[in-house]
Formats: structure tokens, C-alpha cells, sequence
């Protein structure tokens, strides 16, 4: 197994003592091929017991690869390795950090991080590399410290980068994980240098030896001291003892109104210090407590939006969205919805919120927070909203069409005119015929003259003539038409159309109106093979018209009448007129 599939992970399925001591000969193996691979001798200078030693050894000795990894003539056993591969009898497997593919002759990178094979501890990120894997901590290194690419915490040098925030008088210095800032400027003889970098004044009188030779008193001076002759004299911090003959110290901590203004108070010869609380600083050169102004020294550090330095302390608020969180400090989404400031619906978003209107409402442009009603109706396309009327209604509209002659479509937009003769709501008598026109119906009947019979429901034929010249001129047929159309059709339309029902070489046809065209809205056109209606001036107003058309055809040498008898309504054009 060793050999031919450079592994021993097929082993781990069981636990008994037989596969342990093979997978034990498997890993020994597996040290020799090692051992070879990297050019080494055979005979290992580890530490391993007498029978891995052997096996090792002949698994190492066993790989004998040429020059063109084949191999050598007259070896009994095939063994060679290219690339990554490693082929043994036949049989090949891949080095560790690599598998087979699928042809079983090439090697491709094994991912230990998506197997779950490798060894990163907790807060590292497994990152596969090609063979093997890298561990890379994703945990931070914490203030003051960045990672590098070795994966280590190293110190940031505030002090080089720029990120420290000491003030022009004071210099930088880096510390581990952090800076600190000293004096710029050093003080001159006679001052000592307090950690503010200020200079303070040395009492050189207080010293323990005294710089005054005997029978002087010592004065001190900024930045020196004076030697006098004694008198009945004290300096700063001293006072005369009851019998005048010396100075004695002032306790300046005595009394219930001490000199540190409520904060703690010690007491020093010649002088005093005052204890500060949280929030203060003491000042050696007003000698008091002064209030640390916090937001200022650490900006940003302290609150995530607003700072604002109060007496001993500082407070922080929130811009407007937010609320301040339990811990004093940071800043939590405020849900203005909970208060309902919109008027229909509203939505949060992260430091504000949004109100929107439903359906048939707008957010109003004054306050942004109440909705107004759409009028549909009045919207530059509510022309097209309803076919004939449209009332606008609280967040929408509904449609209507005329009292009589028309009924809603199922769209709830389109009228539609009801064919009274379909639905039997006309009033005809049973001798009439029913013509359903737009938004209502006609009740139709008809005569045939003299001299013709009834030969269908709108025809009349002439009787058989004598051959009298009379009877002969008579139209051969009588024919009635119904038509209907709104007002206001487009100009010129053609309504009606004649002709033969069929037609011969040489037919010579004319067509005239004899009858009806008195306020000549039509016209009689010939066309191939007949003649055309005309509608050829616009009609603005309903009217009923009965026109007579004839026509006559000469085939032969023989002339034929024949007569069109065409009633046409001219219906309102109620649905072109949308009313508010």
C-alpha cells in the first residue's frame, strides 16, 4: 500500500492490532520512500526500532528511477516518479499534499482546508497552498499591535507612523503597544521638569545640607536662592513660631476649606499637593485641580458619535436616529416607527426612516409623512383610465357608462354596448325586425311595391314582365340594408359596397343615388367590378338616413336595374366623451 498508493489512510477503518502493526510497516515504508526522494541514505540515523529500521530500509533501496523516469531495462519490478507522481507496478500515487485524478496518471492539489485535514489551531484561517496549507491567524492582535505577514503580532510605532497625539511641545516615545509623551525642551538650572514637561521652581532652601553658610538665611528665588544675614523674616510656606525666634512650616491642609477645593490635600514643608479625583489633574504651577478635558484628549475613543467634557467627566449623545446604548457609550438604531410619526406606512432604516403610502395614495411633498389621495381621474392619462366616465374615489376610482344602451365590461374600464336584440330586452313586434345599434336597438319592417313578391327577409324580385316597356324599366331587385356608425367617422370612409355577383367581359356598370342625399353627406363612386357609399362630409349630429342606390348593368346589349334601399343610424359618440 505503501508503494503503490504513497499512503497509509485506508488503514484507519479499523481498530484491531493486526491493522495497527501494518499501518506501523505502512508509515516505516512510507520513511524510506522519503528518505530516497530527498537524495539521502538509505540507512536512517533515526531513532526507530530494529524491524522499521528494515522496512525502511528496503522501500528505500527498492526505488532505483532513471534519467527519463522508466524503468531500467531488466528490472524485475517498475517503479518511477514524475513530477509528483510515483509509480509502482503499474499502480501509481500521488506525494503527500496531492491526489490522483481520475486518468490515474496525474496529480492535482489536495485542499486541506476544505477536507479538514489540517492543523490550524483556533483563531487561525486555513489557507490552501499548492502541496500544503498556511495557518493564518484572523483573531486581532489588539491595540497598539498589527499583524504581520508572518503571522506574529508586532508593536506599531506610533511614534514613526504618525498616529500619536502629543502636542507640539512634547516628543514621542514608542513603548510596547503604545507611546508616551516626554518634554521637548529640558529646564535650566534651579527648575526640575514635572511629567507635563512644565519646569517648576527648585526650593534649593529646603535642602538638607542648606547652601547658606551659618548665620544666613536662605531666600529662594525662581530659579536660584538668596543668602541673607537672619531676620525675623520667612519665606513662602513658613511662618514665624510663637515667640518669633524662628519659621516653621505652614500647614496650608488645615482648616475645613483647604487650599485643593474639596479634593484630597498632603501636606509638605514649605509647601503642599493636592490629591486629585477621577476627571482632574493637578496643576504644580497654580497648584490645583484642573478639569481634564476628556473628549479632547481622546478624540473618538470614547464615544461613537458625540462628546461632550463635563466637570470631572465627560457624557456622550447621539445624532438624531439614534438612542444611546446601555453602556453609556455607543449609539443604537432608533425605531421611529414605534411612534408612528407616518400616516399610512413606514419603514426603518438605520439612523431615520421612511414613510410610503399604499396603493391610490402619494406622500405628500410639504411634510413627507401624509398621504394624499391620487385622483386617477384628473392624472393627464385618466382620459384613457375609463372608456366613457371615470369618478375619482378615496385611493382609487371606479368607471361608469350611459343609464341606458351600454353595460361595464369585465375589466371594470370598457362600456359595452348590450345587443338588445341578443338579449330579447327590445320591444318589436313580432312583424318587425330588431337592429341592435350603438347604445340602444331599432324596431325594422319593409313592403315590397307593386309588382314584386317578397323572396327572402330583405329582398323584393320583380314579377315576370309582359314585355311592356314599363315593366321592363322597373329594377330588376329591390335589396334592404341596415347600417349603423358613431358620429364623427373619419372623412372619407366607404360604408357600402355593389356589384354583380359575378362578372362577364364587357359588363358596363353605373351606380347614382336617386334617393336620401339631401344634405349630400355621401357619394356614389364606381370602382372595379361595382360602386361604393361614400361617407364624404363629416355627420356631427345623430340622424337616421334611408338612401337609395341604384345600379345598372349593361351585358350583352341587355340593361338590368337594380335598387339598394340602405338605412343608416348615425349613433352619438357618447364613449369619446368622458365627463369628470
Amino acid at each position: 500500500m505503501a508503494k503503490d498508493q504513497g499512503s497509509c489512510d485506508a488503514l484507519l477503518s479499523s481498530s484491531t492490532c493486526e491493522t495497527k502493526t501494518a499501518k506501523t510497516c505502512c508509515e516505516c515504508c512510507l520513511l524510506g520512500r522519503a528518505a530516497q526522494e530527498r537524495g539521502l541514505s538509505c540507512d536512517l540515523t533515526l531513532a526507530v526500532w530494529y524491524q522499521c529500521g528494515l522496512v525502511s530500509r528496503a522501500c528505500c533501496v527498492d526505488r532505483s528511477p532513471n534519467s527519463n523516469g522508466k524503468p531500467a531495462p531488466g528490472q524485475n519490478k517498475q517503479t518511477w516518479k514524475t513530477d509528483f507522481l510515483l509509480c509502482f507496478n503499474g499502480s501509481c500515487a500521488c506525494l503527500e499534499g496531492y491526489k490522483l485524478k481520475v486518468d490515474g496518471k496525474t496529480c492535482e492539489d489536495m485542499n486541506e482546508c476544505l477536507l479538514g485535514s489540517h492543523q490550524c489551531r483556533g483563531g487561525e484561517r486555513c489557507i490552501n497552498t499548492l502541496g500544503s496549507y498556511r495557518c493564518q491567524r484572523v483573531i486581532s492582535c489588539g491595540t497598539g499591535y498589527e499583524l504581520t505577514d508572518n503571522n506574529k503580532c508586532e508593536d506599531i510605532d506610533e511614534c514613526e507612523t504618525g498616529t500619536h497625539n502629543c502636542a507640539a511641545e512634547l516628543e514621542c516615545q514608542n513603548t510596547a503597544g503604545s507611546f508616551r509623551c516626554r518634554p521637548r525642551v529640558q529646564c535650566g538650572m534651579g527648575f526640575i521638569q514635572d511629567a507635563l514637561g512644565s519646569c517648576i521652581d527648585i526650593n534649593e532652601c529646603l535642602s538638607v545640607t542648606g547652601p547658606c553658610p551659618s548665620g544666613h538665611m536662605c531666600f529662594n528665588t525662581v530659579g536660584s536662592y538668596t543668602c541673607q544675614r537672619h531676620s525675623v523674616s520667612c519665606g513662602r510656606g513658613y511662618h514665624l513660631n510663637t515667640d518669633g525666634s524662628r519659621c516653621v512650616d505652614i500647614d496650608e491642609c488645615a482648616g475645613p476649606d483647604n487650599s485643593c477645593d474639596g479634593h484630597g490635600c498632603i501636606n509638605l514643608v514649605g509647601s503642599y499637593r493636592c490629591e486629585c479625583r477621577v476627571g482632574f489633574i493637578f496643576n504644580s504651577i497654580s497648584r490645583s485641580c484642573e478639569d481634564i478635558n476628556e473628549c479632547r484628549n481622546y478624540p473618538g475613543r470614547l464615544c461613537a458619535h458625540k462628546c461632550e467634557n463635563i466637570l470631572g467627566s465627560y457624557k456622550c449623545s447621539c445624532t438624531t436616529g439614534f438612542k444611546l446604548a446601555a453602556d453609556g457609550r455607543n449609539c443604537d438604531d432608533l425605531n421611529e416607527c414605534e411612534s408612528s410619526p407616518c400616516s399610512q406606512e413606514c419603514a426603518n432604516v438605520y439612523g431615520s426612516y421612511q414613510c410610503y403610502c399604499r396603493r391610490g395614495y402619494q406622500l405628500s411633498d410639504m411634510d413627507g409623512v401624509t398621504c394624499e389621495d391620487i385622483d386617477e381621474c384628473a392624472l393627464p392619462t385618466g382620459g384613457h383610465i375609463c372608456s366613457y366616465r371615470c369618478h375619482n374615489t378615496p385611493g382609487s376610482f371606479h368607471c361608469t357608462c350611459p343609464t341606458t344602451g351600454y353595460t361595464l365590461a369585465t375589466n371594470g374600464r370598457s362600456c359595452q354596448d348590450i345587443d338588445e336584440c341578443v338579449t330579447g330586452t327590445h320591444s318589436c313586434s313580432e312583424s318587425e325586425s330588431c337592429f341592435n345599434i350603438q347604445g340602444g336597438n331599432k324596431c325594422l319592417n319593409f313592403d315590397c311595391p307593386a309588382n314584386y313578391r317578397r323572396s327572402g327577409d330583405t329582398r323584393c324580385e320583380r314579377l315576370p314582365c309582359n314585355q311592356t316597356s314599363e315593366c321592363l324599366a322597373l329594377p330588376v331587385r329591390i335589396t334592404y340594408y341596415h347600417l349603423t356608425f358613431p358620429t364623427k367617422i373619419p372623412i372619407p370612409t366607404n360604408i357600402f359596397r355593389m356589384g354583380p355577383s359575378n362578372s362577364a367581359l364587357g359588363d358596363d356598370i353605373e351606380v347614382a343615388i336617386v334617393d336620401g342625399n339631401q344634405g349630400g353627406y355621401f357619394a356614389a363612386k364606381r370602382v372595379e367590378n361595382g360602386g361604393v357609399l361614400v361617407v364624404q362630409k363629416p355627420i356631427a349630429l345623430p340622424q337616421d338616413f334611408e338612401i337609395s342606390l341604384e345600379m345598372k348593368l349593361r351585358r350583352f346589349g341587355h340593361l338590368s336595374v337594380y335598387h339598394f334601399k340602405i338605412r343608416l343610424f348615425v349613433t352619438p359618440d357618447e364613449l369619446s366623451h368622458m365627463s369628470e
